[in-house]
């Protein structure tokens, strides 16, 4: 039930994120936030059902999110928190989780 809540908050944080040029960092930073409750704060999960995000490379975690936001790649969750991203939210997550060292 906790999780469900969690998804819920974050879904509705993201569907509120602003999409001005002005506030892309902003943006990003809510949006790794949210991430981090289920991929970790430095992109390890402690969850086996979800994938660590640190090390990644960049064109996947990009492709994957557009993937989600745009109802290409089907998971509810995750479609729901991509919604409120933006290109530059997204290729800004990428880089942030790709530049993270990757771990076990």
């Amino acid at each position: 039930m906790r999780m469900k809540f969690t998804l819920i908050a974050a879904a509705f944080a993201l569907a509120n994120l602003s999409v001005t040029a002005s506030a892309d960092a902003d943006a990003t930073a809510k949006a790794k936030a949210v991430c981090a409750g289920c991929h970790g704060p430095n992109g390890i999960s402690t969850n086996p059902m979800w994938p660590n995000l640190a090390g990644q490379k960049d064109q996947y975690l990009v492709k994957a999110m557009k993937e989600y936001r745009d109802g290409a790649r089907l998971d509810p969750n995750m479609a729901a928190l991509a919604q409120g991203l933006t290109d530059d939210d997204i290729a800004n997550l990428a880089a942030f989780y790709a530049a993270l060292p990757a771990g076990g």
